[in-house]
């Protein structure tokens, strides 16, 4: 596994090193060794798998409100999707900044997303599934999300008119998750 630092301070990507050969391939997944080494060993508690099945659908950007805020580790097993994680902690210096990498089957990357972030992604094939695993126990009372297409983020989304949920089309501004909210204090 090799560890790369993002532009958003807490953030990892993490390359995954398959061994292939003529029979396919075979790699390490999670090793707590090499996570503690790079100083992001966590006591994940809980896996969750989402499958969506056409291209341009967008889950998030979702997060969770302290106590039961969560770090989230993000790999994509099937297909492809845009990965897009936004910093809303208290005091970082780049509190309403995004970055986002593409997540795929092909090229076997991870996302180390810490507590305090809006996370979603974007499909870009028709068949796409998501495993991550997070810190903590979802709480459907601390649960927030931020609009995916609101213009004070300007996230550069692969999609203009994707397919969402109920749910998420009703997702807060970055400016009236900081009218209301603030930023996340963790």
């Amino acid at each position: 596994m090799e560890f790369t630092k993002r532009k958003l301070e807490g953030v990892w990507e993490i390359q995954l090193k398959p061994l292939q050969d003529e029979r396919g391939f075979f790699m390490r997944a999670f090793d707590t060794g090499l996570f503690e080494q790079a100083g992001l060993d966590r006591p994940w508690r809980q896996e969750n798998h989402s499958r969506s099945e056409r291209n341009g659908i967008i889950r998030g950007l979702h997060f969770q409100f302290p106590p039961f805020a969560e770090t989230k580790l993000v790999r994509c097993i099937r297909g492809a999707v845009w990965d897009v994680f936004v910093d809303l902690r208290h005091d970082s210096p780049n509190f309403g900044q995004w970055d986002a990498l593409e997540l795929s089957a092909d090229n076997k990357k991870m996302v180390f997303i810490p507590r305090g972030f809006a996370h979603g992604f974007c499909t870009l094939t028709d068949e796409s599934e998501v495993l991550y695993k997070v810190d903590n126990v979802y709480n459907r009372d601390c649960e927030g999300g931020l609009l995916w297409s609101d213009t004070d983020l300007d996230i550069n989304w692969p999609v203009q008119t994707p397919v969402l949920s109920e749910k998420d089309t009703r997702n807060m501004t970055l400016r009236q998750f900081i009218e209301v909210h603030g930023a996340i204090r963790l």
